[in-house]
């Protein structure tokens, strides 16, 4: 019988596995055999996390990075003949703004099923909490480096925010945050609404929704802080 491709959630950080992990994830996790990760270190130290008398040396592990080739994604799931896999990301869960969406894409060419668990989305829980408009919006990734670039990436967004009511949302690397309150505060009009949402789940978590006016005089320390940012703006 063929096996099934689970996605796997992972903790968002140093949180208690209890509560963002449901307990039946849980149970599951040890009678996979085969993960297709992105990190094999952080992987390892997960599973353990979940259940002690994980047998660590009896596990494969297949890594998925930006540089894995479709035809090595696709031997990875040659497994699945007589196993079920699980794919397991970085962080939160796999597939959304992820590489494991590559997994995903060739395991229903090859008629696999996917199922999809239950976890941590920093994407989902920052625009629940940010009171924006959660029927319309988009996921942006990261935006450009180059200043030019990025100045002009931030108001358009601003713009089709205000146009379409649309909420836009978007990453950066942890010691950048600053620089991108930064370009946020000199680029959106001072009535957009920005919600600034870190470290989402752990203990210091922060979820914040102010206008970019009332930002000004109230910028909070980001650095290296694994963060997300929204912006709305009404007409």
């Amino acid at each position: 019988m063929k096996g099934k491709l689970f996605l796997i959630p992972m903790t968002l950080g140093d949180t208690e596995i209890d509560q963002v992990i449901p307990n039946h994830i849980q149970q599951l996790i040890p009678d996979i055999k085969h993960f297709i990760v992105e990190n094999i270190r952080t992987t390892r130290r997960y599973l353990k996390k979940v259940n002690q008398d994980i047998n660590i040396d009896e596990l494969t592990f297949y890594e998925l990075n930006k540089h894995t080739s479709p035809k090595d994604i696709s031997s990875y799931l040659n497994a699945i003949t007589n196993h079920d896999i699980g794919i397991i990301s970085e962080a939160g869960c796999p597939g959304v703004a992820d590489p494991g969406a590559d997994v995903v894409k060739i395991a229903h060419t090859k008629d696999i099923q996917v199922v999809p668990l239950v976890g941590p989305s920093s994407i989902l829980l920052s625009l629940m909490g940010s009171g924006f408009n959660g029927q319309n919006f988009a996921f942006n990734g990261y935006l450009p480096i180059q200043a030019g670039d990025r100045s002009k990436k931030i108001k358009q967004l601003d713009n089709r925010s205000l146009n379409e009511g649309q909420t836009q949302m978007f990453i950066e690397t942890p010691f950048r945050n600053m620089k991108m309150i930064e370009d946020l505060l000199q680029n959106c009009s001072p009535a957009t609404k920005l919600c600034i949402a870190a470290d989402i789940t752990l203990e210091s978590e922060y979820i914040k929704t102010m206008s970019i006016q009332a930002w000004k005089n109230k910028v909070p320390d980001l650095h290296k802080r694994p963060a997300i940012f929204l912006i709305h703006r009404e007409k």
